[in-house]
Parts: structure tokens; C-alpha cells; sequence
């Protein structure tokens, strides 16, 4: 899995405006920080999409 943003990653759409509080989300599932890229979390992203619908 690559990190670069043209390789499956991409911005989630409830991430803040301004720029902080951005989570990236892999298709391999994985989740990240986009101010801090090093380190991910890998997770099942249908169960944590479904997951955050029901909040």
C-alpha cells in the first residue's frame, strides 16, 4: 500500500474545512491523518462507515 494520495487514498468528505481535523481513507482499508501521513490504522471501512451513519 503506497502513500501517496494518487494511490487510494482520499480526503473524507466530513473532514473540517479549514484545513485541520482531515482523515484520509485508503481503499486497501486504512485510515490516516493527513497532518501526521506516517502512521495508519487499518480497519474494516464498510463496518466503520456504517458505524459513524448510525452517530
Amino acid at each position: 500500500m503506497s502513500d501517496s494520495p494518487v494511490q487510494g487514498w482520499r480526503k473524507s468528505s466530513r473532514s473540517g474545512s479549514n484545513g485541520c481535523q482531515c482523515v484520509e481513507l485508503h481503499s486497501g482499508g486504512a485510515i490516516r491523518d493527513s497532518k501526521n501521513p506516517g502512521p495508519t490504522l487499518r480497519a474494516d471501512i464498510s463496518a466503520l462507515v456504517r458505524l459513524a451513519k448510525r452517530s
